[in-house]
């Protein structure tokens, strides 16, 4: 466009900064592309319609205007004196009404990929359809760089009043509005140092974003993202009521909206100090006609909101309402600014989730007649670069609406959001005296599902009797059936059952009696199940002491449960710590044993006595013992018999050490049910091993900790013909995150048609909890996240929020499990006991409780639990939170590692840095390297999430219960952060004068070429001075995403260099530069444009 048509170049304002930036950014998206399209019906004047939007434009320099940002430090907005609204008309009145709305779709979509030019004006555009004599659909579509909302009324209202006027042949003139340039001005007049304090004060040691972690994972936040809407009507009736509820205390009806989200947003985020983005309408008071002016107005600002689960929230909505006064007094701050006063750090956005109350009257100046013209079918698309946009439009009827993107959320979460803002709002007005602790969010039919419908599992017909009184009714059923067998030694029920009794009396003779703690020091052997059943039949509580647990540990555990008698063998007697318990042998005091009676003892005691207590690892330090009574596991041993479908023809795998309560469900059951018990012996087995002891055992049932199965399916994997001949038909998994890499070898094998359940449950809540079935194919399987599954039956499961309250759907919260089969708490820990096993709010019964495992997990929309990692392996580190889970399981991701465990070590004071193990498969991958890993993470995770070292390990070290000994993880030799922020100088011309540009943006002295941009104060705007200049000196086309891709010098030199139809141009340039550093900027300039253009540059 010729410069002699050029009537004004000024600034942009803050919005159209950030519009712009964010344009540029997602340049292959939609946002802010925005379309609105309407049906009109009647016998319009298409001649006189497009005069009407002509005049439009030439009375509003807005409207004329284009953006100008390459080759200079600020972009700056121009105004043309006269431009040509590009108007478009097609007749598709031959059309059937199917052919119309398909070619609507096409052109609707062409049209939004069309985009605009920023640098060419004007950035609106008309399209007239003909769909029949007297229906046209009517298509705007503009950038949101030149009009807001308020502005879009505007405009309509400007247009209908013309077009009547042309219609009836009269003159009108429109009424005359202040041009944009003088909202521009009356910004650079105003004072920003009360807006710092400002914000500095309101957004004081905020540094987390509130994240909303539902839906779907978004992994690499640089995907672009289709943006779609859902939509809610509340009924007349509702809003009125929410009206009248506003009148009556002062409040405005957009406080209550804002209220409604603060609290959905502490809600679903289980944190009660929240912000979300609050769009203003921007337009100042002070500035005269301000309400008639065309252009972009509105400012996206924080809103900060404390969400106080005690507060009235009466009180509450008034305190919040007062503070949206005192935010409009500083509304035209500029958000980057912002951005660089609070604690949050550079690079990570305040917010993700906006809030807007749209009251300018755009549908009530459509709806209006234009000429004889009838209004209908009103559409519109306004993306923007949140991935959460919530709009509330007032009216008879309140309208909500959820733009989200989808690559973040999926439209059953959203739909889901939209139900509970309607909730809320109807509870708020149903009692405002209540506190905001008591708000309803989840309507009656969800609550129904959650607590009820998905925990129906209660069970009438189990035998309230102990656990060795239904081993001893399988002893008069099949006394010569074989019970347990090792190796080749074996046992049959009744002579299991003749040598327990005899124990079972000698005990008592040594006072054990019930409540009474008998150590069980022995390995596994048929000695042990002996030793167990005698303990129990004694009426005593078996304490299972693994010999191969540290001295100190023993003697701790010994101390803490006043063991009386310990039963051993006498080999290993002097592996003993000291300790005072009467020490008694298995195998060399037979002779004790034999004068006792082999009869079944009489019962002492009841079923609410224990039956064994388990040491688990404690925060402290020490271990705790976890007490369960004979009531807990009885129960649990029926229920499982018959959830595993347990026959006597089964032969089970006992797997576990003694030490951990998996050991109890293999070896309870089995001998409940008249099965046999396979001892597997001292030994881990070998993948050989593992397949002989299988077919010569005809082992049916295996109980396998994750680790080991995925060391099989690893060993399958790589030698398919190992499976051989097996009458395996279950195999259950628990202690560990499965790893869907393994689930598709193990499908492939011909062992998927075998059960495979994934279990999961605490030893608080005896055993398992919930179990989830492996389909049998892969396409039937969330490979991303697999399942628990859902609570057995006799338990209950609920996820519950810091109130105690159910989550919905999706929303992380913490698992509390109830039910028949609690343990009876800690032993010697009365307020550990009372803190995790709390009364349940839930429960029809008094007494019941509920156990608070510390767990975090969401529910699946078809009932299924999902399994989120622990809440204190959930940290912060310079501000962000972090999921020590996410990062594992991106790391085992990698086909190199087998195994992978993240944590966060503080060896030095006040420095917390995140460290990786992985166990690589060092034959498949001989070559693989840690910088390989690092590049894996980095396509996958954000800068701050990337662990400061990775170490490879031989292996991962293990408790004696094979889960990971993070405790015993070696302290890394080598930290990664320390090299990164020492400084390193360019290594080629092109990384030198990478760093001249970063140097001169940022205002420092020094960059390394491993420097951070966001982490040295660079933010979005001078990213974008960066890419200009970078473009304008190197003569090369990179796109703004790319640099934030890349924030560093060394990164982003090799991305230029990586083209190498550019590259030998670039070194030349580069060079060029270096060499001529005492020209001025503008020779500099000149002869690089010469080089560039030179065909023989290289």
């Amino acid at each position: 466009m010729s410069k002699k048509n050029i009537q004004d170049i000024y600034p942009l304002s803050p919005a159209q900064q950030g519009i712009l930036f964010h344009t540029l950014y997602n340049s292959e998206s939609r946002v802010y592309f925005d379309q609105l399209s309407c049906y009109l019906h009647g016998d319009l004047n298409i001649p006189l319609f497009k005069q009407a939007w002509q005049q439009i434009v030439e009375q509003h320099p807005i409207l004329r205007t284009a953006f100008i940002w390459q080759g200079h430090k600020d972009p700056f907005q121009v105004v043309y004196q006269s431009v040509e609204i590009p108007w478009e008309e097609y007749d598709w009145i031959e059309l059937s009404s199917v052919d119309q709305q398909e070619r609507l779709e096409a052109f609707l979509e062409a049209d939004r990929q069309k985009g605009f030019q920023l640098s060419q004006a004007p950035l609106i555009r008309c399209t007239l359809i003909r769909l029949s004599e007297d229906i046209y659909d009517f298509i705007w579509s503009y950038h949101h760089l030149v009009m807001d909302g308020w502005s879009l009324g505007l405009v309509l209202n400007k247009v209908s009043t013309l077009y009547k006027a042309f219609c009836q042949r009269r003159e009108f003139h429109v009424e005359y509005s202040r041009p944009y340039r003088d909202y521009i001005a009356w910004l650079q007049q105003q004072d920003l140092s009360k807006a710092e304090a400002f914000w500095r004060k309101t957004l004081k040691d905020f540094t987390t974003p509130t994240h909303l972690d539902v839906g779907k994972t978004l992994r690499n936040s640089f995907s672009q993202a289709e943006t779609y809407t859902e939509y809610l009507q509340l009924s007349q009736a509702a809003t009125t009521a929410l009206q009248s509820f506003a009148r009556q205390h002062q409040l405005t009806l957009n406080t209550l909206v804002q209220a409604a989200w603060a609290l959905l947003l502490s809600r679903y985020t289980n944190e009660q100090d929240v912000i979300f983005g609050s769009v203003v309408s921007g337009r100042p008071v002070t500035l005269a006609g301000v309400e008639s002016m065309v252009g972009v107005f509105i400012n996206t600002l924080p809103m900060r909101v404390q969400v106080s689960p005690q507060v009235f929230l009466l009180d509450w909505l008034k305190q919040l309402q007062a503070q949206q006064v005192e935010l409009r007094q500083y509304e035209y701050t500029p958000l980057v600014e912002i951005q660089g006063w609070s604690d949050v750090s550079r690079g990570l956005s305040l917010f993700d989730t906006i809030v807007a109350f749209e009251n300018y009257p755009i549908d009530a100046s459509l709806q209006e007649q234009i000429g004889g013209l009838k209004i209908s079918n009103i559409r519109s698309s306004d993306p923007t670069n949140y991935p959460l946009s919530m709009v509330a439009i007032p009216g008879s009827e309140l309208s909500l609406q959820l733009a989200y993107h989808c690559q973040k959320f999926d439209a059953t979460t959203v739909r889901q959001m939209l139900r509970h803002l309607q909730t809320l709002l109807e509870s708020m007005i149903a009692n405002p005296q209540q506190r905001l602790a008591d708000l309803s969010l989840l309507t009656t039919t969800e609550r129904q599902q959650l607590l009820v419908e998905w925990n129906c599992n209660h069970v009438d017909d189990l035998l309230d009797i102990c656990i060795h009184q239904l081993f001893e009714t399988q002893v008069e059923q099949i006394p010569e059936a074989v019970a347990v067998v090792l190796e080749d030694q074996y046992i049959t029920y009744q002579e299991l059952n003749r040598r327990a009794n005899c124990v079972a009396h000698y005990l008592r003779s040594l006072g054990v009696i019930p409540d009474v703690f008998v150590g069980l020091y022995l390995e596994r052997s048929l000695e042990m199940i002996i030793g167990i059943l005698g303990i129990l039949k004694a009426g005593g509580v078996y304490l299972p002491l693994d010999p191969a647990y540290p001295q100190e540990r023993l003697s701790f555990m010994l101390a803490d449960a006043q063991v009386q008698v310990l039963l051993t063998k006498e080999q290993l007697v002097d592996q003993l710590p000291q300790q005072t318990a009467k020490v008694v042998c298995l195998d060399t005091d037979e002779a004790f044993f034999l004068r006792e009676s082999s009869e079944n003892p009489v019962l002492i005691g009841t079923i609410d006595n224990l039956a064994y207590t388990i040491y688990t690892s404690g925060s402290t330090g020490k271990p705790k013992g976890v007490m369960i009574s004979h009531r807990a596991i009885a129960n649990y041993c029926q229920i499982i018999q018959r959830h595993y479908q347990l026959t006597p023809l089964d032969n089970v795998l006992q797997f576990a050490s003694l030490n951990f309560d998996g050991s109890v469900e293999q070896i309870l059951p089995t001998l409940i049910t008249g099965a046999k018990l396979v001892l597997r012996g001292k030994d881990i087995w070998t993948i050989t091993d593992f397949h002989k002891r299988v077919a010569d055992f005809q082992i049916s049932v295996a109980d396998l900790p994750t680790a080991y199965w995925h060391y099989l399916v690893q060993k399958w994997a790589e030698a398919p013909n190992l499976v051989a001949r097996h009458n395996l038909r279950l195999i259950t998994l628990g202690g560990d995150l499965l790893q869907p890499e393994s689930i598709q070898t193990w499908q492939q094998t011909p062992l998927h048609s075998v059960r495979l359940l994934n279990g999961y449950g605490p030893t608080e809540a005896t055993i398992a909890a919930s179990t989830f079935v492996i389909p049998a194919f892969t396409q039937d399987l969330p490979l991303k996240n697999i399942p628990i599954g859902r609570p057995i039956a006799g338990k209950t499961v609920y996820i519950l929020d810091k109130n105690n309250e159910p989550v919905p759907i999706g929303v992380p919260g913490e698992l509390h499990i109830g039910g028949l089969h609690l343990s009876r708490g800690y032993l010697n820990h009365s307020k550990l006991t009372a803190e995790r096993f709390i009364p349940d709010p839930f429960g029809n019964e008094s007494g019941t409780r509920l156990y608070k495992t510390g767990d975090r997990a969401c529910y699946l929309p078809d009932g299924n639990i999902q399994f989120l990692g622990r809440f204190d392996n959930q940290i912060k580190i310079r501000g962000f939170r972090i999921e020590l889970g996410e990062i594992e399981a991106v790391l085992n991701q990698h086909p190199a590692v087998q195994e992978a465990v993240v944590i966060a070590r503080k060896d030095e004071p006040d420095n917390v840095r995140l460290v990786a193990y992985a166990v690589v498969n060092q034959k498949l991958y001989p070559t693989i390297s840690i910088s390989e890993l690092y590049q894996f993470l980095q396509q996958q995770l954000p800068d701050y999430m990337m662990p400061a070292t990775i170490m490879l390990l031989e292996a991962l070290p293990r408790t004696p219960g094979n889960k990971v000994d993070r405790q015993a993880l070696p302290i890394p030799n080598i930290v990664r952060s320390e090299i990164l922020e020492a400084y390193v100088a360019p290594r080629n011309p092109v990384e030198e004068v990478l760093a001249g540009i970063w140097c001169e943006v940022l205002k420092v002295e020094q960059v390394s070429i491993y420097d951070n941009f966001f982490l040295l104060g660079g933010h979005s705007l001078l990213a974008t001075q960066v890419v200009t200049k970078v473009q304008k000196t190197l003569q090369v086309d990179l796109p703004l995403h790319s640099f934030f891709e890349k924030p560093t010098v060394a990164n982003l030199a090799k991305l230029i260099l990586s083209d190498p139809d550019q590259q030998v141009k670039v070194e030349r340039i580069a060079k060029l530069i270096l060499n001529l550093a005492f020209l001025s900027e503008d020779e500099v300039e000149k002869m690089v444009y010469e080089q560039a253009s030179s065909k023989t540059v290289g």
